[in-house]
């Protein structure tokens, strides 16, 4: 008999948002919980596709990479989401595919990419960083992007890659672009949108009623998120189809 949890194609995400247009796409969605995780799937064109959503930082990230692989077996693991970008020129909705994935410690995986930057294309290729922490304002980007050489920032990808190699898997970073370097993100965006991806609505009316103009600034964000997803539903699109081919 076939194996119906095994999956072609496992990708790796923080938030819902994120993979929300991609999702919308596959045929047969289905949802289901499994160790405090949420696991979503379908068929995209025949492929068998399964996400499972981290939640924000490292250790998620890691956990979630490994039940993905014990769940779903993918021949393939891609880091998918959003990420801040580091070089000025960049534009939100623009994709960036990681050659390199590095951290704030010093840890590196390179990756072999049959792929090249093409900003006209809104296409970038280079080394993402892994932070700690949430990078919010331009300043602290222009500082990371100067010491670690890199073109965008996000949460998760060197721990998602570490596992993939470990496991023996194949593996690719994704990254769309959700906030670039023309302003801060607002103060309110961690208390807000939880490591999870929850809404806090407590923290929510209190941002509003501290600073009122936070309401604007959150709404511009929710239309960058929009933007970056439907993006890198279009990118994955392509992809995943080159990656089954054959």
């Amino acid at each position: 008999m076939p194996d119906y949890s095994h999956a072609d194609i496992g990708i790796v995400t923080a938030l819902p948002i994120e993979l929300s247009a991609f999702l919308a796409k596959c045929e047969r969605p289905h949802r289901y919980k499994s160790g405090g995780l949420v696991f979503r799937g379908g068929r995209y064109d025949g492929i068998r596709v399964a996400i499972v959503e981290a939640g924000m930082g490292f250790v998620r990230a890691r956990n979630a990479t490994a039940a993905m692989i014990d769940a779903h077996t993918p021949n393939w693991i891609l880091s998918c989401g959003f990420s801040g970008a580091l070089l000025p020129e960049m534009h939100v909705g623009e994709i960036v595919m990681g050659n390199s994935i590095v951290d704030q410690h010093g840890q590196e995986l390179r990756q072999t990419l049959n792929a090249e930057s093409n900003p006209t294309g809104g296409l970038y290729v280079g080394r993402i960083l892994t932070t700690d922490e949430m990078v919010r304002t331009v300043d602290e980007k222009k500082q990371l992007a100067e010491k670690h050489e890199a073109i965008a920032v996000d949460m998760e990808s060197l721990a998602v890659a570490q596992i993939a190699r470990d496991r023996q898997k194949n593996f690719m970073a994704i990254r769309a672009i959700s906030d670039d370097m023309s302003a801060d993100l607002p103060p309110e965006v961690m208390s807000v949108v939880g490591e999870t991806g929850a809404v806090r609505l407590g923290a929510a009316l209190g941002s509003l009623i501290k600073r009122p103009e936070s309401a604007k600034e959150m709404w511009h964000l929710r239309g960058n998120a929009k933007i970056a997803s439907e993006s890198l539903a279009t990118f994955l699109d392509g992809v995943i189809h080159q990656l089954c081919a054959g």
